[in-house]
C-alpha cells in the first residue's frame, strides 16, 4: 500500500478549508473540484529525506482578479492575521517593462492590461530563486512616469509568497509554480470606481484619462485576458477584501500551514543533529 504524504488528503489535497456557506466557493467543471493542485509543484510538504540540507520552498499563493477589486487589499490583510510570521507580497505590477527609452508620449499610449506589458519571466526567475532560499532584488515602477525606478526592493525568502496581479493567473508557466491560486471576484462597476479612485488620487491621473483607457482598454482586456483565468482559480473570493469570512478562512490556513513547516524544521535539525550533521542549539 502506498504511504501518503503527511498533511495531505486523497489526490494530493491538503484537508481543512471549507469553503459551503463561508462566502468562499470553487469553480465547477472538469477537474476544478480539488482545492488545492499540488501536481509537479514542490510544496511545504515535501519530505527532506536527501541527507544534504535544503530550505523548505515558500507556498507560493497567486491573488488574481479585475483591476480594482481588492486583491491588494486581499493579501494586505491575511498578512496582517498572521503577525509576526514570514510573508512576502509580490506585485505583478512591479514588473512592467522599463520604458524609459521611450518618448513619455509613446509611453502613455502602451496597452498596460496586455500580457506583453509585463516582464513575467523576470518574475517566474525571481520566484524560482526564492524556492531555492535566495533573496531577490524586485524592480520598483514609478507609475506616474511609466517607468522603473533605479532602485530596486530587496524580497527575502519566506514561507508564503503571495504574487498578486490582474493577469498572474494568464502565465501557465507562473501558474504552475503556485501552490494555491485565488481569484478575487467583484462587480465591474465597484472596480471601476476604485480605480477612478486610486488613479486620480495616487497616480496622478485625470477624470477624463481614467474613463477613457477603462472604455478602451482596461474592460477589453479584462474580457480577454482576466475573466476568463478566473476557470484556473482553485477558490474565488467574492467582495474582496471586505469578505472577513475569507480572509479568516485564509489567515487561518496559513498560519497552519506554517505551524506544520516548523513542525518539519523541528525535525529535520533532530534527524541532522543525529546524524552529526548540525550541532544542537545551545
Amino acid at each position: 500500500m502506498a504511504r501518503r504524504r503527511p498533511g495531505v488528503g486523497p489526490a494530493g489535497r491538503l484537508p481543512g478549508f471549507p469553503t459551503a456557506g463561508t462566502g468562499l466557493h470553487r469553480p465547477c467543471g472538469n477537474g476544478f473540484n480539488r482545492q488545492i493542485d499540488t501536481t509537479g509543484v514542490p510544496g511545504y510538504f515535501t519530505a527532506m529525506q536527501a541527507q544534504e540540507h535544503k530550505p523548505l520552498p515558500p507556498v507560493i499563493i497567486g491573488v488574481a482578479g479585475g483591476s480594482g477589486s481588492g486583491k491588494t487589499t486581499v493579501a494586505y490583510r491575511v498578512r496582517e492575521a498572521c503577525p509576526g510570521m514570514t510573508i512576502q507580497i509580490v506585485h505583478h505590477d512591479a514588473y512592467y517593462w522599463d520604458n524609459s527609452a521611450l518618448p513619455m508620449a509613446e509611453r502613455a499610449k502602451i496597452n498596460y492590461d496586455h500580457p506583453d506589458a509585463f516582464e513575467t519571466a523576470l518574475l517566474i526567475e525571481h520566484l524560482h530563486a526564492l524556492q531555492r532560499g535566495q533573496a531577490v532584488h524586485i524592480p520598483r515602477y514609478d507609475y506616474s512616469i511609466h517607468s522603473r525606478l533605479q532602485d530596486t526592493a530587496l524580497c527575502e525568502p519566506a514561507d508564503i509568497i503571495f504574487v498578486e496581479g490582474i493577469l498572474v493567473l494568464e502565465s501557465r508557466e507562473l501558474r504552475e509554480l503556485m501552490d494555491i491560486r485565488l481569484y478575487v471576484d467583484v462587480d465591474a462597476d465597484e472596480r471601476v470606481l476604485r480605480r477612478l479612485l486610486r488613479d486620480t488620487r495616487e497616480r496622478g491621473r485625470t477624470l477624463e484619462s481614467v474613463v477613457d483607457q477603462y472604455l478602451h482598454v482596461v474592460r477589453p482586456m479584462h474580457l480577454q485576458f482576466v475573466e476568463p483565468n478566473k476557470r484556473y482559480a482553485h477558490i474565488i473570493i467574492p467582495e474582496g477584501g471586505h469578505n472577513n469570512v475569507a480572509i479568516d478562512l485564509i489567515a487561518t490556513k496559513i498560519r497552519n500551514i506554517i505551524r506544520e513547516r516548523d513542525r518539519l524544521r523541528a525535525l529535520d535539525r533532530e534527524v541532522r543533529q543525529a546524524r552529526g550533521l548540525e550541532r544542537p542549539a545551545e
